[in-house]
């Protein structure tokens, strides 16, 4: 006969309840508090992480093992080959060794970046927030005023009047750090004065504790996902940034970026002559990396947002639970078989 009684699921506490209950029985210990703060790997997360570990080595190790891209031949615009992997530019130039120099060039304008910008929106969002009064007004004043400023064309003014013989790699480093700083900083502006008013940290400073060590034991630690996605947002807009001021002419004089190598490629005339390999590899790499450093923000966004990490643990959670469940039966089974019990 047909089974016509309504199948019923588990729900989120259920759940949630079996997992804690089966985690007890087989004496597990729970997640410490920073293994909390870390995403879930997933195989998005996994792919982004292999994206990003690929080109940061890349970028690293093989400017030791390549030629010496300054180097001028007499054999222009010849196709990948055995000799030149990715061809080479008008000049001769091996396009290989300029992408591994340029990509290293890269990675550090975004890394330095991205630790100036999350230093200056964690010192004027977080510090003036837990100070409050006339600082925290202060602060958010000149947050507000970088922030209706548009960006790139202040980049492009600002590298624009310093000389290009001065126009190194730290300059234009620091330009896009001060241009980029002010909506992170508005973020941990909000996130910290929530955290302010929690008992915690008011138990902290009416017992004593001086404001530096309330904000760094009490309210960093959880920001520190905030930071981390304020970060790579931080790398993503560098990158991006430095290689449009570089097809634009405005990029660092006296280094090779992903930006520089477009702007020579555009200035070859590389795409009308249909050499591919002279601008399609440094594109490629910017899009790879970019699309790397994206996937891991959108995995800390599940720490940052607890919905979308609870909607994956309550699945996880369901399924454990069902499955513990379904052992369950079968062992309850597998007794009453045993004794004797024809149902």
């Amino acid at each position: 006969m047909t089974n016509l009684s309504p199948r019923t699921e588990q729900t989120v506490p259920d759940a949630t309840m079996a997992l804690a209950t089966a985690a007890a029985e087989r004496h597990q210990r729970p997640r410490s508090a920073w293994r909390m703060m870390l995403p879930t790997m997933t195989p998005w997360l996994a792919l982004g992480l292999i994206l990003i570990g690929a080109i940061a080595l890349f970028g690293g190790i093989a400017p030791f093992f390549v030629q010496d891209p300054s180097v001028i031949r007499d054999i222009g615009l010849q196709p990948p080959s055995a000799e030149h992997i990715l061809g080479t530019t008008q000049t001769g130039q091996d396009v290989f060794a300029q992408l591994a120099y340029a990509t290293r060039g890269s990675l550090q304008i975004g890394l330095i970046v991205g630790v100036l910008a999350t230093a200056l929106s964690a010192f004027f969002g977080i510090l003036g927030a837990y100070i409050g009064g006339f600082a925290d007004e202060a602060f958010s004043l000149f947050s507000n005023v970088f922030l209706v400023i548009p960006g790139l064309p202040l980049v492009i003014v600002i590298s624009g009047f310093v000389p290009q013989e001065q126009r190194g790699l730290w300059t234009i480093a620091v330009v896009l750090a001060i241009t980029g700083w002010a909506a992170s900083s508005r973020v941990l502006r909000a996130q910290t004065l929530s955290i302010r008013n929690r008992d915690y940290v008011a138990a902290s400073r009416v017992s004593g504790e001086r404001a530096p060590r309330v904000i760094a034991v009490e309210i960093l630690p959880n920001l520190l996902p905030v930071l981390a996605s304020q970060f790579v947002f931080a790398v993503i807009s560098a990158i991006l940034a430095e290689a449009g001021l570089s097809f634009l002419g405005l990029g660092a004089s006296n280094s090779s970026t992903l930006g520089t190598m477009l702007f020579y490629a555009q200035n070859g005339f590389a795409l009308p002559l249909g050499a591919w390999w002279w601008f399609v590899p440094p594109g490629l790499i910017i899009a790879l990396f970019g699309m790397g450093l994206s996937l891991v923000n959108f995995s800390i966004d599940e720490i940052i947002n607890p919905k979308l990490k609870n909607v994956r643990l309550h699945r996880k959670r369901a399924r454990i639970a069902a499955r513990l469940e379904k052992a369950a039966t079968a062992r309850a089974v597998r007794t009453a078989r045993a004794n004797g019990d024809p149902a």
